[in-house]
């Protein structure tokens, strides 16, 4: 029989998640798939199987190269993953929202409100994109 490990086990020991539980909780929220499958925490992975991951507004894609159980050190951890994640978007393409020039004292009501919307429709905006890549929305 093949080497199997829980797929929330094996994104927090290959270091992709902080922790153990914002891997469960991703699975859970539907951020994580296994072959193409909505991956629940205790769907099994093995060698050779592709997982999808959204986290921190950008999609991963790597490849189980190797089943780990415990958590390893970075350079052990890129041994036990192909990637094949897109690279992330420039830092140019980012909108610098809150931005104010120096000295020019605090914000208003008025500019606050209007900050608040900028930010709501640029985070918005992103998940949309991120759900149309992942062919969830049209």
């Amino acid at each position: 029989m093949t080497e199997q490990v829980r797929v929330d086990v094996w994104l927090w020991s290959v270091r992709l998640l902080k922790t153990r539980s914002v891997a469960s909780n991703a699975c859970r929220a539907g951020h994580v798939r296994v072959n193409d499958e909505r991956a629940k925490p205790a769907t099994p992975v093995r060698q050779g199987d592709e997982i999808r991951l959204r986290h921190d507004g950008r999609e991963r894609i790597v490849i189980v190269e190797r089943i780990v159980r415990k958590r390893v050190g970075a350079p052990i951890a890129q041994e036990c993953l192909i990637d094949k994640s897109p690279p992330p978007p420039p830092r140019e393409a980012l909108i610098p929202i809150g931005r104010r020039e120096r000295g020019a004292g605090r914000p208003t009501k008025r500019d606050r409100r209007e900050l608040d919307r900028l930010r709501a429709l640029n985070q918005s905006r992103a998940a949309h994109d991120l759900d149309v890549e992942l062919g969830e929305r049209e």
